[in-house]
């Protein structure tokens, strides 16, 4: 038993990928799942659609690969972090739908947080700030709003979990209720330092100690999947959120390396070795990934809506058919107008950090058509992505002469890397497997099946399929970044009035 597979639970689909010995994609199968929104700003999942759909794609992605699931040596689960699961314990069944990381009905709870002088302590300790993407707040939430939750979780007989743990829990055949150290840092409840839940944290958001998961390392023992569902059993030896588990996948294992994730959101995570760096930029401070006991840390840039701007374009306004033709249609954009999206759907991230502002577009005349609208979606990524460089760089003075290597599905688009290494001024490294965040949560689980290689050997095996280096001049450049900046700055003075 060689091969490894890889479960890659995101916010519009699920995924599960079959890599074999050599570290080569043999096997795929990808469902997407429905998006509710029942109140402006709520974004909400079926907890069953991610079972299914999990379950579903791992039995297509062993049968295209021409396996069984006896050749499985070992299971690696990503997943979108933040989204916040409740469930009982005794029966399984969830309180409620998953509350999604782009969901902003805590705005509230955050600023009166803030208010009591709070978001100081919860930042020294988690890293985070006091915001509604992370799952504290939503877990508070439900606690307020479900009736009869707050009584279940005082008893003891509600169980809490971020998607992995949702996942573990319905594979294994229920009772082991687990998550690992990078989905725990992103609760708002994990003292990343200590390494250990928070009672401080927990008593500021009324959040019983009892419902919380048991935190692992990324490679340990998560269980044994039910045989009941493949017909055998398999053990669950890696996990990782998306974003961590895409940082191993680009072997971006030395401080200073720096991966960029490109789905419905962008995220930008800069390795910082050992070292807890604080952030005056407003950026995150997290755990990239802990192995063996022993922590490695990273700034983090966390951009909301990035693909999701593309699926605007495709579902909302039906000027694309398909996502992969936004960029033919920027390449053919009028270069004289100078069109700037916004794209706050569900409020701006990192390094603005506002709930409430919400997309804006700019610089629209007479003559703007699809090609434009293309153009502005594609360059609001490119334009966030050199805003958290930026801030990573006055951050920490040992990033500033990274190269960026990118991953994720906009990355397929030679039109989109080109402009985002002209305004990022520097080099950006496609790698030949873009499914890194796969590759990341499959590495996981044969390392620590003793079948795949350590850091140094599986860092060897990266290569590059292309690098963009930069075009543009200083003086085109310079004109773009303030017109981003007159349009940001726009935004959040729109929402102040």
């Amino acid at each position: 038993m060689t091969h490894i597979l890889a479960i890659d639970q995101g916010t519009t689909s699920t995924r599960s990928i079959v890599f074999d010995g050599a570290q080569k994609i043999v096997g795929s199968a990808q469902q997407e799942f429905t998006q509710h929104y029942p109140h402006p700003g709520w974004v909400e999942h079926d907890p069953a659609d991610l079972v299914r759909t999990t379950i579903e794609t791992m039995k297509g992605a062993i049968a295209d690969a021409g396996l069984e699931a006896a050749d499985i040596a070992a299971i690696g689960i990503t997943n979108q972090r933040e989204t916040t699961l409740v469930w009982d314990r005794k029966t399984g069944e969830p309180l409620n739908n998953a509350i999604v990381w782009q969901d902003r009905r805590t705005s509230d709870m955050c600023a009166a947080l803030k208010s009591k002088g709070l978001e100081e302590t919860f930042t020294a300790r988690t890293g985070l700030l006091l915001d509604p993407y992370f799952s504290g707040t939503k877990v508070a939430w439900i606690l307020e709003h479900v009736e009869g939750a707050r009584a279940m979780a005082e008893a003891g007989e509600l169980c809490f979990g971020t998607v992995d743990s949702w996942l573990i829990w319905n594979l294994t055949g229920g009772g082991i209720h687990v998550t690992d150290a990078t989905n725990a840092a992103r609760t708002l409840l994990f003292d990343i330092r200590a390494n250990d839940w928070d009672d401080d944290l927990l008593a500021a958001l009324n959040v019983p100690r009892a419902m919380l998961p048991e935190v692992k390392d990324c490679a340990a023992d998560f269980g044994m999947l039910d045989p009941a569902i493949l017909g055998h059993a398999i053990p669950i030896l890696g996990v990782a959120g998306d974003q961590h588990a895409a940082t191993v996948g680009q072997a971006c294992f030395e401080p200073g390396m720096l991966k960029s994730t490109y789905g419905t959101g962008c995220f930008a995570v800069l390795n910082t070795g050992e070292e807890f760096v604080a952030s005056n930029n407003r950026l995150l401070t997290t755990i990239a990934y802990r192995l063996d006991g022993k922590t490695t840390y990273a700034l983090e840039g966390s951009i909301f809506i990035a693909g999701a701007a593309v699926q605007w374009l495709r579902d909302g306004l039906k000027m694309i058919d398909k996502a992969a033709k936004s960029g033919e249609l920027a390449a053919a954009s009028d270069p004289e107008q100078a069109i700037y999206l916004v794209p706050a759907f569900v409020g701006l991230g990192a390094p603005y950090w506002d709930a409430e502002a919400r997309g804006a577009i700019f610089g629209l005349t007479r003559n703007t058509g699809p090609a434009e609208f293309a153009r502005a979606a594609l360059e609001a990524v490119c334009f966030q992505t050199a805003d958290l460089v930026e801030a990573m760089h006055r951050d920490w003075a040992a990033s500033a002469e990274t190269i960026l290597r990118v991953d994720g599905g906009m990355v397929a688009s030679d039109w989109t890397m080109q402009c985002l290494a002209d305004l990022l001024d520097a080099p950006v490294d496609r790698p030949e497997i873009l499914e890194t965040t796969a590759l990341g949560a499959a590495w996981l689980a044969g390392r620590k099946a003793g079948l795949w290689p350590d850091e140094a050997g599986f860092a060897a095996t990266w290569k590059c399929e292309h690098r963009f280096a930069p075009k543009m001049d200083d003086a085109t450049r310079e004109k773009k970044k303030a017109g981003w900046r007159d349009a940001i700055a726009r935004t959040l003075s729109r929402q102040k009035n």
